[in-house]
């Protein structure tokens, strides 16, 4: 299945109205609090001489990253206007920025094709997605990762939603950035726990490990406390 054009729509015009400055989106922390912190945790399970997909990579950030521990390393999000942000960030050039979306099985099988198993990181993707759209992801990372290829798969955890809906009951409202997901019509931390586990158990993709993490944000509560959210975090591989 294909996402539906107003999800898509949504992420196209969040991104559009995003400037380019580092941190404007919510959830884009410096890497060293995102993927610097994933990456131990991956690595252990990893091949570092395949390939790694961060799969709905945003602006990059985390993707050029990655890019200095793996021999290639490329960024793909549904919206083209995300790509963009990546490319004109991505000053160096020392990663690849396509539009993809996940949910399109022969996409995503053409992109397995050309660069073969591949690691893939996953941030923070299926439970903003579609509810009849994240079986469709997490078939992305298994049909990416083939057989010898291993995902870092890191999401919200339902108490999450607490920590956002405290953190936009401030006198003037929520904060700027907060504000922005809600006005394009995007819902952070709307799966249950055990969903995104059981996409992969229903895909006999095994766990290897996981356990819980915060995610970073880059918005302050109206205390100037840092929001930084409840997480779950998986390595898959067969």
């Amino acid at each position: 299945m294909d996402v539906s054009e107003r999800y898509r729509e949504s992420w196209e015009s969040y991104w559009r109205d995003t400037s380019d400055a580092p941190g404007a989106a919510i959830f884009d922390c410096d890497a060293e609090l995102s993927a610097g912190r994933h990456l131990p945790l991956l690595a252990p399970f990893a091949d570092a001489a395949l390939p790694i997909v961060d799969l709905g990579c945003g602006t990059g950030t985390q993707t050029r990253y990655l890019a200095r521990h793996f021999p290639q390393a490329i960024g793909v999000d549904l919206a083209e206007a995300a790509v963009a942000h990546a490319r004109r960030a991505d000053t160096g050039g020392v990663a690849r920025f396509e539009q993809l979306d996940a949910t399109d099985q022969d996409a995503v099988r053409r992109l397995h094709e050309r660069i073969g198993d591949a690691n893939v990181y996953l941030r923070a993707v299926i439970h903003q997605s579609e509810p009849d759209a994240r079986p469709a992801v997490a078939a992305a990372v298994a049909t990416l990762i083939g057989d010898r290829g291993r995902a870092f798969v890191v999401e919200l955890l339902s108490r999450a939603k607490e920590v956002l809906a405290r953190a936009a009951q401030g006198a003037d409202g929520p904060p700027a950035k907060l504000a922005s997901i809600f006005a394009h019509g995007l819902t952070p931390a709307d799966a249950d726990d055990a969903t995104v586990p059981g996409f992969f158990h229903d895909l006999g993709l095994p766990v290897l490990a996981s356990g819980e993490i915060d995610l970073v944000m880059t918005e302050n509560r109206a205390d100037g406390v840092r929001i930084d959210l409840p997480a779950q975090w998986m390595v898959l591989g067969r």
